[in-house]
């Protein structure tokens, strides 16, 4: 066994996260840089380090996790999300079941709540946000970002939802209150059902093809019949109709 395949057995055993299902390449390079910058010159002594030191396993996990995100990241999709998806899905229900999934640092959920504020009242929207980096979830729940964050923002909807603070930006309570945050890791812990969208993008890529095949099953449980699943832009799926999907737009699909 190799000091990789130990350090994957190592995490494995510490955190319950199996370094195995992600793309072992991409991993090894960003972890091995990470491990030499702190000073240790192998992944066996790296794991030793990580085993002693609660502040470098959070770094580990924060590098592992690729945390870039930002408000309306892609524009044109929310906009589809906005005109055409969430139309469809307020016909059958005003109270809808939302899950944004690997949420990083909570630019995603908000941005959720943001365009369907254009639909419904903010107390008609609960929206369940997740990410396996605690890290993240804390600063999901200040949510205080800097501007390059909020690039892509509708002016009116900038001046209606953040505060500016300096050279930072902090999401309206308003806004804040219709997220929850938890950690949930998408390769082994249990799913909750009957969403009518389950928004996850941008870490798919990340994975093996084992592992997406799982979690692409498992969304497709958890979705209602007529619910939609919202991918990243690099995230298209060749073959839907094996997890009982349809196409309804570019980056989004319909259970059946």
């Amino acid at each position: 066994m190799n000091d990789y395949e130990l350090f994957v057995q190592g995490i494995k055993r510490l955190t319950g996260i199996d370094l195995s299902l992600y793309k072992e390449a991409q991993m090894k390079r960003r972890l091995t840089s990470l491990y030499e910058k702190k000073g240790y010159n192998n992944f066996v002594d790296f794991l030793r380090g990580v085993e002693k030191d609660r502040d470098l396993l959070n770094e580990f996990l924060d590098r592992m996790t690729i945390n870039v995100s930002e408000f309306y990241r892609n524009s044109k999709r929310w906009e589809v999300l906005q005109n055409k998806i969430f139309p469809k899905l307020l016909e059958k229900n005003k109270r809808l079941k939302i899950w944004s999934a690997a949420c990083s640092t909570g630019e995603e959920p908000y941005t959720i709540a943001m365009v369907l504020s254009q639909h419904v009242p903010l107390s008609y929207i609960q929206i369940l946000a997740t990410d396996i980096d605690v890290n993240c979830l804390q600063k999901a729940k200040r949510g205080v970002y800097p501007e390059r964050s909020l690039a892509e923002v509708p002016p009116n909807v900038k001046s209606k939802y953040f505060i500016q603070e300096g050279q930072f930006y902090r999401v309206k309570d308003e806004i804040k209150n219709t997220v929850t945050f938890k950690k949930h890791n998408l390769l082994s812990d249990p799913y909750d059902k009957n969403f009518d969208l389950i928004v996850c993008r941008n870490v798919m890529i990340y994975f093996t093809e084992e592992a997406k095949d799982h979690i692409y099953k498992e969304f497709s449980n958890s979705l209602r019949p007529g619910g939609i699943l919202f991918v990243g832009s690099t995230e298209q799926i060749f073959n839907p109709a094996r997890y009982g999907f349809e196409v309804e737009d570019t980056f989004f699909y319909r259970k059946k």
